[in-house]
């Protein structure tokens, strides 16, 4: 068997060789890695220096000498706070936002560029998936959203596709106890979505019903962000939610197919009850008070 540390390393060699990390002119514009990673985190969005700096790990003194860099360049402003001072708030200019589309654009080719090379690129892009979400677990947000919106459909779809696989017979969502959205927002429910830098890998719902009463619904985890802790989480979400709303007793449904789902509930005091739907999917059904 090959050592996993040396393993470790190829891996770890091949990556900062393959992405230019170590170059002093990253992608070919003139600055290392760490100013082209500022300018990206502020393109898309993160403005506030503080949750930039977090963001990105970089400590006080690393993050004002980049900081000071990109606004030497004309690429960069930083102000006060509106409402605090002593916080900062950092912006592109339009220099700035120019020479982030430029990263954009060359980063997209180069990923482009090593599926391409690759024979079978899903693999390739799953194993990808999987090393990034063991390597940011610390970094993946639980958000409540819209259960209608992309993120949600999204991951609601890969749900139903691989109950599809799973399932002896199938998985037809038409012929399922299938939650009406509206049952799953404010102020009966909530829906929340597992996001690693904005990518979706997980969601749950609570089906509210308006009295004291709720069903978990829909728990799912990529295969990629398994064995992290995610559904955990995704139901303590959905449970607090359940607090927040009043409600004291939880109910759902699963299939024994899903052994790791059983696993889960056992383990985080639910209790197996008896059928309380004529769903034709689910053959386990459980209970927990709050």
């Amino acid at each position: 068997m090959l050592d996993p540390v040396a393993r470790v390393r190829r891996f770890n060699r091949a990556v900062t060789s393959e992405v230019g990390a170590l170059d002093t002119s990253f992608l070919g514009r003139g600055r290392p890695l760490g100013a082209a990673r500022v300018l990206n985190a502020i393109g898309h969005g993160r403005s506030d220096v503080a949750d930039l700096r977090d963001y990105l790990a970089l400590d006080s003194g690393l993050m004002s000498r980049l900081l000071r860099s990109l606004e030497e360049e004309g690429l960069v402003t930083t102000k006060p706070h509106s409402d605090d001072a002593r916080r900062r708030i950092a912006k592109l200019t339009a220099a700035g936002r120019r020479e982030f589309e430029a990263y954009e654009t060359l980063s997209n080719a180069q990923a482009q560029s090593m599926i391409a090379r690759h024979g079978q690129p899903d693999t390739l892009l799953a194993a990808m998936d999987m090393v990034a979400a063991a390597l940011g677990r610390d970094r993946i947000a639980i958000e409540e959203v819209d259960p209608r919106g992309e993120s949600a459909r999204y991951c609601l779809n890969e749900y139903y596709a691989e109950l599809s696989r799973r399932f002896s017979r199938g998985y037809d969502v038409a012929l399922s106890r299938d939650p009406d959205a509206l049952d799953m927002m404010a102020p009966r429910g909530a829906f929340f979505v597992a996001l690693s830098d904005g990518l979706p890998l997980g969601c749950v719902g609570l089906k509210g019903t308006g009295r004291d009463e709720a069903e978990i619904k829909r728990l799912w985890a990529a295969p990629a962000a398994r064995g992290l802790g995610l559904g955990r989480r995704l139901m303590d979400a959905a449970e607090n939610a359940a607090r927040r709303l009043s409600i004291t007793r939880l109910r759902l449904d699963t299939n024994s197919a899903l052994a790791e789902a059983q696993q889960l509930y056992r383990k985080t005091g639910w209790t197996e009850i008896e059928r309380f739907n004529d769903d034709p999917y689910p053959d386990l059904f459980f209970e927990k008070r709050l």
